[in-house]
């Protein structure tokens, strides 16, 4: 079943959502450089899609992180994490000061994120394909034990983990149950720790193979906010199915050096490259 979608963006809020998304990545590049390890090229890829999570899609509170009638975010690729703190802080969930302790002993902004360090984390990740299970369990709690029709939960994951084979019995099983309020987000960006995705186990007709486990499938430019958005809506609006939206992305976005670099995957910046791409974030004003 199929209801209407809402109104898209207009483009006074499109810039605002786009200017979010570049301070994302600012306070990516800057956390990154303090912690000295991390992993830069997908959180800097994946920071369009989470200025329109966090600021247009989700239906969330800051100031009660627990709020019942919330959305839930799931974060997979959990060493991804700059950018989901980013976001997060932005937000208003803790200070943006905070950043600046990723990684740190003792600090709540671990590598991956831990769930119980932080109000407003919905899961524990690092161990890569956990996710999708995680958020099918999730979303049908939501529809089939508590009734409800207004709450969506999403589950970001990177191309990647989709290696795992616990993803596609996560997607077998969403599908056999209906599960419509659940809609995951994959970051399309062609990169691993080992090199492209399509040389190290390549996943080929990617959409084909979500379509082919039964789910509602949409691919899109995934620095385009006002597409991601737009998908969000068209996945709010098919009810009867689970929906993937493939978000085709560069790494390292907006960092010129950076982009498309595999070596960039789980490398951080050192103090001079750090204030190039500062540079480069800065005179870009606002990202596209």
């Amino acid at each position: 079943m199929i209801t209407s979608p809402p109104a898209p963006l207009d483009p006074g809020e499109l810039d605002a959502l786009k200017e979010r998304a570049r301070g994302l990545r600012v306070s990516i590049v800057t956390m990154l450089e303090a912690a000295k390890s991390g992993h830069s090229a997908g959180p800097l890829g994946m920071a369009d899609l989470f200025a329109a999570l966090y600021f247009k899609l989700l239906s969330h509170d800051p100031e009660q992180p627990d709020w019942p009638n919330r959305d839930v975010l799931l974060l997979s690729n959990g060493h991804t994490a700059p950018v989901l703190y980013a976001a997060m802080a932005h937000s208003g969930y803790f200070p943006v000061e905070e950043l600046g302790t990723l990684r740190r002993l003792g600090s709540r902004l671990q590598g991956h994120p831990e769930r119980s360090a932080l109000p407003g984390l919905e899961n524990t990740s690092g161990p890569l394909g956990s996710g999708l299970s995680q958020g099918a369990g999730y979303a049908h709690v939501i529809q089939h034990l508590d009734h409800r029709s207004d709450r969506w939960v999403y589950v970001v994951m990177g191309d990647g983990e989709l290696n795992e084979g616990n993803v596609w019995e996560a997607a077998m099983y969403a599908a056999k149950y209906e599960l419509g309020q659940l809609i995951g987000i994959v970051d399309r960006n062609f990169i691993q720790i080992d090199g492209d995705t399509e040389d190290v186990m390549p996943l080929g007709d990617l959409a084909g193979k979500w379509t082919a486990f039964g789910w509602h499938v949409m691919e899109v430019d995934g620095h385009d906010i006002a597409a991601l958005v737009d998908a969000v809506n068209a996945a709010k609006a098919e009810t009867s199915r689970p929906s993937v939206i493939i978000a085709n992305t560069v790494p390292g976005k907006g960092v010129p050096f950076m982009e498309r670099d595999h070596t960039w995957h789980g490398r951080v910046p050192n103090a001079e490259q750090a204030a190039e791409a500062l540079r480069a974030l800065t005179d870009s004003g606002v990202t596209r």
